[in-house]
């Protein structure tokens, strides 16, 4: 961050190096929230917060569960990778905050709504599942959703969101027919100035074949919606198109777009685009480019944004079982099962085995953080004497083509191993049941049941590249490189940045246990 003249504040575009997408944004007074998505981890729906547009840190999440299926509590093989909550809307109307999404496992569309960002959240529920919907209040306080692929629907709620109103407004607003990679969705709906404005993605197989950013707009909600691209550009990162997202303005009139970017393996990234406006049409961008440095006025410009990742020592207060709320920068896999972990008395987290597994993906309580772009390192200590014969304690790229460095225990005996899930085509394109286990690639014996482990992550120009460490077992030992790179991907079958993870599996006998302490994340710009 570089200030010129104590108001102005600069950045690198996007905003946000890490994967935080399908971005909503809205300004409550001089603060502005931003929810994303977060698919399968928990807690769900993170609402971010700013006071300049450019910095972010955490504020909140909407949900600490979600439903509780099998899938979510990973119960036998079971997961919902990819599913959980996906491209929600974030509205602001008559003092309270409203977040709405649809689910793909359960098939259902959710409203919460609460007077706080913090919370409590109340939540109704629609058994149907709306694609993308964007929620929009009118003037005169009818509501509405907008959603869909392809073809784009307005359709009117129940004032109080319990369901759909018998008889209330319903149309289509736009429909695409011709040969795409991606039709019209990822809605966001306004009333600017007495006009309507719908914005959506959209990806043609023609021209610059990348994502793009479509605006339509009328006079009326019952007229014919017209319009087109308004923004079209990759910022020079491998033809990904930067689009879908929502619009802002701010106290002094300016208006903004937060859209999101493709970033290879570590995931999609928020991109604010300037917007002006000429004839009551949005005009992104700069000459039809995105700025490599953005900047805006800060609203409170001696505050202090907490980073959006973090180290951790795991001292919390705990109550009598160890539990306890754990930092902001933290989200658990899946639902987690709060029987089989806990923060140990002298600092560290200690996860308990309650399942058998085949691989890293299928384990309960592995705790996670996104990994940064261009490169992070995070690197953690594991006490691993209380694992089972056939046991794994380690730290994880987590995606579906994962690698873990591990501690295992075979005939009393401990050792380090590597274990990796090359990409595939069949990983990449769909979602899949996950059955195999990883490949082990290296192994060490190691003598001690304690180590110190290491991975970094470079995903700087499309590297896409992780690497493992572990520090020799003896005093003042030094970093020793296990295993080689492993080359990560962005694909369906998770639909994730590759994230930091801490887990133990079991393999033959469910009890074991291990300790995480002294976990700390580095990031280079």
């Amino acid at each position: 961050m570089k200030k010129t003249d104590g108001s102005i504040v600069k950045k690198k575009n996007p905003v946000i190096p890490a994967d935080y997408p399908d971005p909503d944004v809205i300004r409550v007074g001089d603060v502005y929230y931003m929810l994303s998505t977060t698919l399968h981890f928990l807690p769900g729906a993170v609402i971010l917060r700013s006071y300049d547009l450019v910095n972010w840190e955490i504020a909140s999440y909407v949900f600490d569960t979600f439903e509780g299926t099998e899938e979510a509590r990973m119960v036998n093989e079971r997961s919902n990778y990819g599913c959980g909550m996906w491209a929600g809307s974030l509205k602001f109307h008559k003092g309270r905050f409203y977040v709405s999404f649809a689910a793909k496992e359960t098939c259902k569309t959710y409203f919460y709504s609460s007077d706080s960002v913090e919370g409590p959240w109340d939540v109704k529920c629609i058994d149907f599942y709306f694609h993308h919907g964007s929620l929009f209040f009118d003037e005169d306080d009818r509501v509405y959703l907008i959603f869909g692929h392809r073809e784009i629907w307005i359709r009117e709620m129940l004032p109080d969101l319990s369901g759909l109103k018998p008889g209330g407004f319903l149309r289509k607003l736009i429909s695409e027919t011709g040969d795409v990679w991606l039709g019209y969705e990822g809605s966001h709906f306004y009333k600017i100035n007495h006009r309507y404005y719908l914005f959506t993605v959209y990806w043609p197989k023609s021209g610059t074949g990348r994502r793009m950013q479509m605006c339509f707009s009328c006079d009326t909600l019952d007229g014919e919606f017209t319009g087109g691209p308004v923004m079209d550009d990759d910022m020079g990162f491998f033809n990904n198109g930067v689009a879908q997202g929502g619009l802002v303005e701010t106290n002094d009139g300016c208006w903004y777009s937060m859209l999101m970017q493709d970033r290879g393996a570590a995931g999609r990234f928020p991109v604010l685009v300037p917007v002006s406006w000429q004839d009551d049409r949005p005009v992104f961008g700069k000459d039809g480019k995105i700025p490599s440095i953005v900047e805006n006025v800060e609203n409170r410009p001696y505050y202090q944004y907490e980073p959006l990742y973090c180290s951790d020592r795991f001292d919390y207060i705990t109550d009598a079982d160890g539990h306890c709320r754990l930092k902001k920068q933290w989200q658990w896999n899946h639902e987690p099962n709060p029987a089989f972990w806990k923060i140990v008395n002298d600092g560290g987290l200690k996860i308990v085995t309650g399942k058998i597994c085949t691989n890293v993906t299928q384990a309960v309580n592995t705790l996670t953080q996104r990994m940064l772009f261009p490169k992070s390192t995070a690197e953690v200590t594991i006490d691993a004497s209380d694992l089972n014969e056939g046991d794994y304690a380690g730290i994880c790229a987590l995606q579906g083509c994962y690698s873990m460095l591990a501690i295992t225990r075979e005939l009393r005996r401990y050792y380090l191993v590597v274990i990796k899930r090359e990409a595939t085509e069949k990983n990449r394109n769909t979602t899949i049941p996950d059955y195999m286990p990883g490949m082990i690639t290296e192994k060490v014996s190691l003598g001690i049941s304690s180590v110190r482990l290491k991975m970094e992550a470079d995903f700087e120009k499309g590297a896409d590249m992780v690497s493992f460490f572990y520090r020799e077992p003896r005093e003042g030992g030094k970093w020793r490189k296990i295993g080689g790179s492993h080359k990560l991907y962005f694909g369906l079958d998770h639909f994730a940045g590759c994230r930091c993870g801490l887990a133990v599996y079991a393999t033959k006998k469910t009890g074991g246990s291990a300790i995480f302490q002294d976990f700390q994340y580095r990031y280079e710009e």
